[in-house]
């Protein structure tokens, strides 16, 4: 496939998670994203155990499909042949402390003045507003900082994390959003633009719909552990060797739940009646239910329960995925012979899909 990206010049200049996976995405999509490392190279090279081939994990899943090079901006040296690249670039990627690029004249306003049609497309903490604009910002301070740890965690238990980086690769995705659109613009204006994503803002839009819960009701969400608040039953129950999800979010899926558990009698129950009855009872509900799912094996209750309809799931293990049929099946683990790997190189493609194309790993990560 003609990819609509091709043809694109894009630098990347930044490391660790976010800034780099907004690249990955671009370079999936057709573009040429050069990545610039500093001379000791990306700090997620060191991240780990465990290495691959001598590289640390995150950074062979985060810069597939990029060339490299090395180039110290603190020195003129650097900064000239940044600026020697830019002569042929579309976008310029950057993260960086506030003020940093600035003081190395690689800011949106010194670049605009000398490359008007260049997308600068910056990840920012918390944007250029507010008075934390210039504090550092990581992923799991802005899941505390934004209530996303309240909401993942049950009262009284200790704050968790949700285990990816959600923050980091959702600023990463409105980052190449605002890419895509900001060459749209440039189609019709011919003009450059800054495009500006912060993890904060991110972290507040997967906080959307509990920010409205709470202007609704003036109460803080809480978390329920793999539940959510307002469906029930919604979440991972016990079985006698593991743990299944069961969502059974409306009327007609929660009695033929019921039925299959046992207890018929519950849709008929004044507590359990509606979804909100449910959710305003869902300790005596939940206790109810993993009664029953803890008498039988994971594998029963999921046969069963699917085979009258109810949606539900195994709690699998990163190994159970890596080695599941559905994964092999659609095609978005891809393998490229590595230098140092080996032919048992594999890496996550993009989730995305074209007339039936996927885009292709073509290039391992920079050695």
């Amino acid at each position: 496939m003609n990819w609509p990206l091709k043809g694109t010049m894009v630098l990347d200049l930044t490391q660790n998670v976010a800034g780099p996976y907004a690249g990955v995405i671009l370079a999936e999509l057709g573009a040429d994203v050069m990545k610039i490392e500093p001379p000791g190279g990306d700090a997620t090279r060191q991240w780990g155990p465990p290495f691959w081939g001598g590289y640390g994990a995150s950074y062979l899943a985060l810069n597939r499909n990029k060339r490299g090079v090395r180039c110290d901006l603190k020195t003129e040296a650097g900064q000239n042949q940044i600026r020697a690249m830019l002569n042929n670039a579309d976008v310029i990627l950057v993260s960086a402390r506030p003020g940093a690029m600035e003081r190395l004249g690689l800011g949106w306003d010194d670049l605009h003045r000398t490359y008007p049609r260049l997308i600068y497309a910056e990840v920012t903490a918390f944007g250029h507003a507010g008075p934390l604009q210039n504090e550092p910002g990581y992923d799991p301070l802005m899941q505390a900082l934004t209530g996303i740890m309240s909401v993942n965690s049950r009262p009284g238990e200790e704050p968790s994390r949700v285990g990816v980086s959600v923050i980091d690769m959702g600023c990463a995705q409105w980052i190449a959003i605002g890419v895509l659109a900001a060459l749209r613009m440039r189609d019709e204006t011919g003009e450059g633009h800054r495009v500006t994503g912060s993890l904060f803002e991110t972290a507040i839009a997967w906080m959307t719909y509990h920010l409205t819960s709470y202007w609704a009701s003036g109460e803080s969400p809480h978390g329920w552990g793999s539940g959510t608040a307002s469906i029930s039953p919604y979440q991972a129950y016990p079985t006698s060797d593991g743990w299944l999800v069961i969502a059974a979010g409306n009327d007609r899926l929660f009695g033929i739940l019921s039925k299959n558990l046992g207890h018929p009698e519950w849709p008929s129950d004044a507590r359990f009646a509606t979804n909100a009855d449910r959710v305003r009872n869902r300790v005596e509900l939940n206790d109810g239910i993993s009664k029953v799912t803890r008498t039988q094996t994971t594998d029963y209750w999921q046969d069963r329960l699917k085979g009258a309809g109810i949606p539900v799931s195994r709690v699998s293990t990163t190994a159970d995925v890596a080695h599941s049929t559905q994964l092999e099946e659609v095609g978005i683990v891809q393998s490229l012979c590595h230098p140092t790997i080996g032919n048992a190189f594999k890496s996550v493609g993009l989730p995305l899909v074209i007339d039936g194309d996927r885009p292709s790993l073509v290039r391992v990560p920079p050695l």
